[in-house]
Formats: structure tokens, sequence, C-alpha cells
């Protein structure tokens, strides 16, 4: 099939198929077997009531390629020394410090238009992954299309590369001895809403013979040099804040712990710093710098695939504000779509805050569009996409569908959905 017919035949997908291919029954006894609880399906998601979409995304096989091959590109770029030396020039002083580990469940954010994939940002800590994998087979063959998408994932493969990425984190750090146990950290951490998925790495962390926790960074303790969850000695901390520099006092344990290089902390300061700030967007996109930087010519075209975007100063204040309407602003350390902005929506108090703000200005790519039903009623849902990688190869792909300026779970239909390249 040609780059046309397989992007008309996605788009005709996209636009008519109207199966409801979820199996919430087959989902929900995976996830109540995965996590040891009956009554987790109920308790857990069946509360989300927007988590998961009933409708998979369709996207021709060229579009995958393409996403992979920006994603490797930012990986080399993200080498280069030059690169470096801008991208930590504005970070904080912790995140200057490498211990080896390259970011666990790396996220790559893309809006699919009629041009190809478009990079959106990239996040270190992206959410999701584990969840994915169950909804991704817990899907009912509507059409040929579905049965050759699922046909190809697996959640054991998925799994394996889960443990093989933990384990190579574990080596990157110059660890030799065996990796015995992992902490799932954020702040709360059973009141996020993706809660559910730390069950889920939890259990599949001790069904390959891993002691597991789920903690919150308050509650570890730092004495004789080790780490301690619970009075329990922690080897890897798998990092789920968004505290990205470790600079709340809670984390204190944690920061101290990761500066001196007593724990493996993935993803951590020093990998949101290179991918993930949204100043780095400017250095990604500004393909003749990276160019003269060394970066090889097969890595600069694919980068063609980052929206141009530059920071917001003082001097380019007035005309940016005179561009807005096919601009998105984005501050430099946010995270979950948290004070972003469509330019053609700014009002001028808001554009105040920007400019006294660390700010990045994006050329706006404007998110694909699926059509599903709700109640009965066909509508439109907006799509974007995310890669999870580990080194820059695919873990897995998911799409979120929603309605609104930026992606949310609280859009009837909407939520995680499954990817099938055709």
């Amino acid at each position: 099939m040609t780059l046309p017919e397989s992007r008309t035949a996605a788009d005709l997908l996209n636009r008519e198929c109207f199966c409801v291919t979820l199996d919430r029954d087959a989902l929900a006894s995976a996830l109540q077997n995965e996590a040891g609880d009956a009554a987790f399906f109920e308790g857990f998601i069946q509360s989300r009531p927007n988590l998961f979409s009933h409708a998979p995304v369709f996207l021709p096989k060229v579009d995958g390629e393409a996403m992979q091959a920006i994603v490797r590109a930012i990986e080399v770029a993200a080498r280069l020394p030059m690169y470096q030396q801008a991208a930590l020039s504005w970070a904080p002083a912790i995140a200057g410090t490498d211990h080896g580990p390259l970011g666990a469940f790396m996220g790559y954010d893309f809006h699919l238009t009629p041009d190809g994939p478009k990079l959106i940002e990239i996040n270190t800590n992206a959410g999701g992954a584990f969840l994915n994998a169950f909804l991704a087979q817990a899907q009912i063959a509507c059409c040929a299309e579905v049965e050759q998408g699922l046909a190809r994932q697996s959640v054991a493969q998925f799994e394996d590369r889960v443990i093989d990425m933990f384990e190579a984190e574990w080596r990157h750090q110059a660890k030799t001895d065996a990796l015995q146990r992992i902490a799932i950290v954020d702040d709360a951490p059973q009141d996020q809403y993706l809660y559910p998925e730390f069950v889920l790495a939890q259990r599949l962390f001790e069904r390959r013979g891993y002691q597991a926790v789920i903690a919150d960074p308050a509650e570890l303790r730092f004495e004789c040099d080790v780490l301690q969850a619970g009075g329990v000695p922690i080897d890897v901390v798998y990092n789920r804040l968004v505290d990205f520099a470790l600079d709340d006092p809670r984390h204190t344990a944690l920061r101290t712990a990761y500066a001196g290089g007593a724990v493996v902390v993935t993803p951590n300061p020093h990998n949101h710093a290179l991918f993930s700030d949204k100043r780095n967007l400017t250095l990604l996109s500004d393909r003749e710098t990276l160019r003269s930087w060394g970066l090889d010519a097969l890595a600069v075209a694919a980068l063609a695939g980052v929206p141009h975007a530059v920071n917001v100063t003082r001097d380019n204040a007035e005309a940016l504000w005179r561009e807005r309407k096919g601009l998105f602003f984005k501050p430099a350390s946010g995270h979950a779509s948290k004070a972003v902005y469509r330019g053609d929506k700014l009002t001028k108090g808001v554009w105040e805050s920007i400019r006294k703000g660390a700010y990045i200005a994006q050329d706006f790519a404007p998110p694909g569009e699926r059509t599903i039903k709700v109640d009965g009623e066909r509508v439109q849902r907006k799509v974007d996409v995310r890669l999870y990688t580990y080194a820059g190869e695919p873990l897995l792909a998911a799409a979120r569908l929603y309605q609104g300026q930026t992606t949310n779970f609280r859009t009837a239909g909407g939520g995680f959905a499954p990817v099938f390249f055709i």
C-alpha cells in the first residue's frame, strides 16, 4: 500500500469505523488477575469513566516509522556536547550530575497532520504505559486492520522489555550486584489519577522476582548512605514525581541519595534537563544550529517533524503577540498541559504572565481527529499519539482522545486508545 493509499485508508477508518472494539469484561478480568484483587477494576477503573476510550485509532505505518525516526534523531542530538551544554545552561544545578541512566519510559507526544507527524513535547515520566499494554490486548477484532494490529502486540513482550529496561538502568549506573528492590515513587501515590498503573508495575516487578513498594517520597529515609522505604533498602527508584529538580523539602532524602549516587533514579533530573524542558524544543527545531553542532544529515532531516519554537523574550514579545494565532505557548518546566495556551485564545492578562515567565512559543500543529459515537451520536474527538520509548527504541504506542485545548481524561468517549498501524 502506497503512502497516499495507507493515509486515505487510515483517515477513512478514523472517520467511519464506529465499532466498539474494547472488551471491558476481558480488560476487567486481565487487570484483576494482574493486580491480584477482585475489586481492582471496580475500585480503580470504573471510578475513572474517561480513562479508556471504546474506539481504536488507525495510523499509516509510514507515520509510525516517521515518529520513530524523529525519536532516534532526538536521542542522537541529545548526546552532542554542544546540545548538552545549551540544554544544561538553563537547567538546575542538580541536573548536571549524570550517573548513567538513560531514563525509563520516555514519552514522545505527536500530532498527526496531513504533512506527517509533528512532535509536540517530550516527557520523562510518561504515564499510562502499563494500562495501555492491557488495553491493547482487550480489543475485539472488528475488522482485518484491528486483527492484524492485535497480532503484533503482546503484554508479555511489553513486560519483558520493561524488565530489560530497569535492569539496563541499574547497570548504566555501574551497579554489578543483582538488582533486588524497586520503589515506585510519587507524591501521595494513592491520590494520583494513574495510581492503578503503579499497582500493575508493582505486581509485574514482584512476579519477576523483585521486591517492590509504592512509596511517597516524604516517607523515604536516607541513613548510613542507604535510601530506605519502611526500613528496607531501595536499589532503584521508578520516579513519577513532577518535581523534576527534587527541590521540594519533602523530597530531601531522595535528592540526597540521588546526588551522591547512592540509588538509581529513573527518570532523573539529568534526563529531564536533556529532553523534557520545553526550552529544548527551541534547540531541536533549529536544524541549522544542530547541523553546525555535528548532527548527521539523516537526523537533521527527521527533525523537520519538530515544529519551530522560540523562547519568549523581551525582545521578541511584541512580534509573538502579533503572530499569536499561529502559536502555542508552553511553560519551560510545565507538565500535564498545565498553563499551556493556544495563541488565538490568549487574553491580555494571560499574555502578561507569559511575558514575565519562562515560556516558549511553538508553531501550532493541529491534532488529528477521530470520529466516534457517544450515546448514538457522531462526535469528533481530537487525537494525539504517544510513543513510549527507552534508549530511542519503542516500547509501546498509544493514543489519547479528548476535547478541548489540551489532552485530558474528562471527555465522554475519550481517554487512552490503542493504536493500530495499517
